[in-house]
């Protein structure tokens, strides 16, 4: 018991001295730091809007009574899948609307996330057309690179911050990362979904 313990330790500093040499933990620090403005300027930016220049409320109440909800939620699906061009918050706070809220969050989460595992496989078949693999090896190479260093850590990252999930999957697909840690580090997509949820329902009521 006592040999295994140790092993494990080992393996644990192991993998700590390579995210340590690596820059992984620069990496994250930067994107968290990066990160809390912009989830607080997006509260803020929502509750002076709210406040000063149009009722969210009443244009969520608009929003919902002019398209359907199988519209809404096919939009953030088609959004989520190409490289999330639409913010995720507009549509988390349209939630808030409905009637049936954390179901509707519920499956928001759940298309954002199957969102990111078709973007995978859409990474797994740019990889068959020079052009588009050569544009976005280029265009994509920081995240490649980090992929290839940091692999699933880089999912769970881009699933929890304020990153596009939609791109990590994509450059996971590039590299061919195991399909099983996609699947199993995209599921922490879930808490951003719901952290972001407690402080959207907090000013929209």
């Amino acid at each position: 018991m006592a040999k295994r313990e140790k092993s494990k330790g080992k393996k644990f500093k192991l993998i700590h001295k390579y995210y340590e040499r690596t820059g992984f933990y620069a990496f994250v620090g930067k994107n968290l730091k990066s990160a809390i403005l912009p989830i607080l300027g997006v509260i803020l930016v929502i509750f002076l809007f709210n406040k000063y220049v149009y009722n969210i409320n009443d244009g969520l109440r608009h929003f919902t009574e002019t398209f359907s909800r199988i519209t809404v939620l096919s939009v953030f699906f088609i959004s989520e899948t190409l490289l999330g061009l639409i913010p995720p918050e507009m549509f988390i706070a349209w939630t808030k609307k409905t009637e049936t809220p954390i179901v509707n969050l519920t499956i928001l989460a759940t298309l954002s996330y199957s969102g990111g595992l078709i973007s995978y496989f859409l990474g797994r078949m740019t990889l068959k057309i020079a052009s588009v693999k050569e544009y976005l090896e280029v265009k994509m190479a920081k995240n490649l690179a980090n992929t290839k260093k940091w692999g699933g850590i880089l999912i769970l990252v881009g699933a929890l911050l304020p990153l596009p999930f939609s791109i990590a999957c994509v450059a996971a697909g590039m590299i061919k990362y195991p399909f099983k840690n996609v699947v199993f580090f995209g599921l922490f997509r879930f808490a951003r979904f719901a952290i972001y949820a407690w402080a959207i329902f907090k000013v929209v009521h």
